[in-house]
């Protein structure tokens, strides 16, 4: 028998679907004695709010204050993806990628899910029905989930709901497919149906998806990463091991990872970790890790960042992008979080370089996640050509967190002239080992004698005032918030790369760069053993590299990768990666 509903009552029931937005006038007149409300945790206090008003408001729409948010559930909680066939071949990048805990319409990791309730119905017959629809362009990329009892049972189009659970109220869960990409914003609609008889009423909730984020400085290095050397490669086997005791000396307790592709030594250029996150129950985020394999399909060595895919992280391929050095992730980078201009950036905003007109391949993708819009440097000057090899952004006790460290060729080229003036010509510019050396070493007085390097490193110089010229515009940083790190470039051309388009030549690290070094903790910076001048028994180069350092309240730690990466192109930097905390609630952007 259908209750009867008291009028004062039905009109109530109005008035709140009318502040959701979802009810019009002509329908409320048809939903007397029926209501429908379904709510999400717009508010994002790790709640779903059904008996006040808290997550009504804004319901509908999405902003950067107001709007609940769900995760792309990639990871492997059971472990059972796998990566390689049984004759002990890599899988594809299509079956490496398929494979998480959102394949398929089973719930593996609930943890995950994105809650949503509907307030329960009280006035409904026992006749009386419910539905479920995911409305918009991105239905295909999630799944809607019902809760019966300890089961989650997957929404169909034909799932029904009973009037028992409508005066109940219903539990929902919300996840994705995959991450958002440039054909998809991420946002999705979820409506809810109640029909008794001749009466129907309709709710809806919009979603959004968590966008896959960088790490930055200001996040405590958890866990550290490196290529272990092959059998037949004794100076990378050693460089994996001295880096693990130095990641251990930092305080980092977690064992450091080795990947086994010891012919692709470079652990920073075929992987970026990364992450996603929702606003959990007590106000902790919800987090996801999401590895990203660089925009280098045909690069093998990052078929290994699968290999990190278990509970809790998730991969991630953009699916575009050749190996080419513009798209290697040494080329991206994260400046840590700011606000200038009326802009917001909660979670850091990313650096990628350019080539000339060309851009990386994965900067599309990056823009996409609508949260930390790249902003764009000229790295085609450089051999290599990634933003790591002359900047860096380091932690700093100052109202803004921390500081720019930046390559300072012209304040190298004076340390030399000093040590000249002072009657130290004749000491050797480099001081490695006869061993190291590929052809005869310089004097001080020789490399400051050679026209064709001092004016490689005022081009140099040129390109990086340049860059930070825009950096500052971009981020309010002031000449006080620079921090200038000691270092000298030289011609180093790398294959295919093409010529910078004012003709001049392509430059790589004299010395190693120490701006192209670890920051394993906020007091604490890994750099390349700089090989300098040595006068009295002291390398002159990297004393001024570990005053800069101190400037910052940085301690200075040397690892030598001369043989190793330096002669590549690369240095101690180039050759690791670290995981990092990632508690940031990003949603609370002004943007």
């Amino acid at each position: 028998m259908s209750r009867v509903r008291p009028r004062a009552v039905t009109a109530l029931a109005i008035a709140v679907a009318a502040v959701s937005g979802t009810v019009t006038a002509a329908g409320a007149a048809d939903t007397e004695g029926v209501r429908a409300d379904i709510r999400a945790d717009v508010n994002r206090d790790g709640a779903v709010d059904v008996s006040g008003g808290s997550d009504v408001a804004g319901k509908t729409t999405w902003s950067s204050r107001r709007g609940a948010i769900f995760l792309p559930n990639i990871g492997d909680k059971q472990r059972r993806c796998k990566t390689r066939t049984p004759d002990g071949r890599w899988l594809s990048n299509a079956r490496l990628e398929a494979c998480n805990d959102a394949q398929g319409n089973v719930v593996r990791a609930p943890e995950y899910l994105a809650p949503l309730r509907t307030v329960p119905v009280d006035d409904v017959s026992d006749a009386a029905t419910g539905g479920l629809q995911l409305v918009g362009a991105g239905k295909s990329k999630v799944r809607l989930f019902l809760k019966r009892g300890d089961t989650w049972s997957y929404v169909t189009a034909g799932t029904r709901v009973t009037a028992a659970e409508l005066r109940a109220g219903l539990h929902l869960g919300l996840d994705g497919r995959d991450v958002i990409r440039e054909d998809w914003d991420g946002r999705v609609t979820v409506k809810f149906t109640v029909t008794d008889g001749d009466r129907t009423a309709t709710d809806e909730v919009t979603l959004r998806a968590a966008p896959v984020l960088t790490q930055h400085h200001l996040q405590r290095a958890e866990r550290a990463l490196v290529v272990d050397g092959n059998r037949d490669d004794p100076n990378q086997r050693k460089f994996a091991r001295e880096f693990a005791k130095e990641v251990r000396k930092a305080g980092i307790t977690k064992p450091t990872y080795k990947f086994k592709d010891g012919s692709d030594i470079w652990a920073q250029d075929f992987i970026e970790p990364g992450y996603v996150s929702m606003p959990g129950p007590g106000g902790k985020p919800r987090v996801l890790r999401v590895m990203m394999r660089s925009a280098q399909m045909d690069r093998a060595a990052g078929k290994q960042v699968f290999e990190l895919r278990g509970p809790g992280v998730g991969v991630v391929q953009v699916n575009k992008g050749k190996y080419d050095q513009i798209n290697s992730t040494g080329n991206l980078e994260t400046i840590p979080p700011y606000a200038h201009n009326g802009k917001s950036y909660p979670a850091g905003r990313i650096i990628t370089g350019r080539h000339g007109s060309r851009l990386p391949a994965h900067t599309a993708f990056l823009k996409a996640q609508q949260a930390q819009d790249p902003l764009v440097l000229d790295t085609g000057w450089l051999g290599i050509g990634h933003v790591d090899e002359f900047v860096q952004f380091l932690p700093a006790d100052t109202p803004r967190g921390w500081k720019i460290g930046i390559a300072d060729p012209e304040g190298t080229l004076a340390l030399l002239r000093k040590a000249q003036r002072d009657g130290h010509g004749h000491t050797k510019v480099f001081s490695i080992p006869r061993s190291y050396a590929d052809g005869r070493i310089p004097t001080i007085d020789q490399a400051l004698s050679d026209r064709k390097l001092l004016k490689d490193n005022a081009y140099a110089a040129r390109k990086i005032k340049e860059n930070l010229a825009l950096l500052k515009r971009e981020t309010g940083v002031t000449d006080a918030e620079i921090v200038k790190i000691p270092a000298m470039f030289e011609r180093f051309g790398f294959p295919g790369q093409g010529e910078p388009s004012d003709g001049a030549p392509k430059l790589g690290a004299y010395h190693p760069g120490a701006i192209n070094g670890v920051v394993l903790a906020p007091d604490k910076h890994l750099a390349p053993k700089q090989w300098g001048p040595v006068v009295a028994g002291k390398d002159i180069l990297a004393e001024a590299v570990t005053k800069a350092y101190a400037k910052v309240g940085m301690r200075v730690r040397y690892l030598d990768d001369w043989r190793t990466h330096h002669v590549g192109g690369g240095e101690v930097h180039c050759g690791t990666n670290t995981i990092r905390a990632v508690g940031t609630a990003w949603w609370s952007s002004s943007k």
